[in-house]
């Protein structure tokens, strides 16, 4: 019996129900890139500089920390990032939240045109007490949607070749309790505007 399709797609499930309350911080999306490093070589012919020795990249609340982080940028200033680790790590703030998506894998992938995250090797992503780990994740930072693929070359090893995922249960609180938490708004009388003149 193969069970991977059936695996694949249950995870799919938890991972949009994840993924609902995962919205990235959007103003990062307008804020500059700052780097930090031990050292640093641009090319300016090929819109390419490379960071190395512990490396730090910032924009608005998205961090990246690696060993190396390759930036290049094409015609239209969309910027591509590749950092590498042991592990590299990521770490974003939620939009309209204090909770962070953290993100951890040897070799991480930032695009800035495509608006996604890849996670490669060892990848993890952890968002309060949720955790998922794979082969490769990916992450729209858009669409707030993310794929776990484990290693198909480890498919019979239990600790390479699956997914694992803990999803931990929603709030009891808010899930008795959906009005209060989504409570529409109510009309209230002002006492500072006055009557309309017959």
């Amino acid at each position: 019996m193969n069970r991977r399709p059936v695996n694949l797609f249950l995870c799919s499930l938890l991972l949009l129900a994840w993924s609902g309350a995962a919205r990235a911080e959007n103003a990062d999306r307008e804020k500059p890139i700052h780097l930090e490093s031990n050292r640093v070589v641009v090319d300016d012919a090929t819109q390419t500089s490379v960071f190395e020795g512990n490396v730090e990249l910032t924009q608005g609340t998205l961090q990246i920390r690696a060993d190396k982080i390759v930036l290049t940028e094409n015609k239209q200033g969309y910027k591509h990032c590749t950092a590498t680790g042991k592990p590299a790590s990521f770490r974003q703030k939620h939009e309209g939240s204090d909770e962070y998506m953290e993100g951890y894998g040897e070799r991480i992938e930032y695009d800035t045109l495509s608006q996604t995250v890849d996670f490669y090797v060892h990848a993890r992503v952890k968002r309060a007490q949720d955790d998922v780990q794979g082969n490769h994740i990916a992450y729209s930072t858009r669409t707030e949607v993310f794929q776990v693929s484990g290693d198909p070359n480890n498919i019979n090893d239990p600790n390479k070749g699956r997914v694992h995922a803990v999803i931990q249960p929603r709030n009891k609180e808010a899930a008795e309790n959906p009005i209060e938490n989504n409570a529409p708004l109510t009309i209230q009388t002002s006492p500072t505007l006055s009557k309309p003149k017959p």
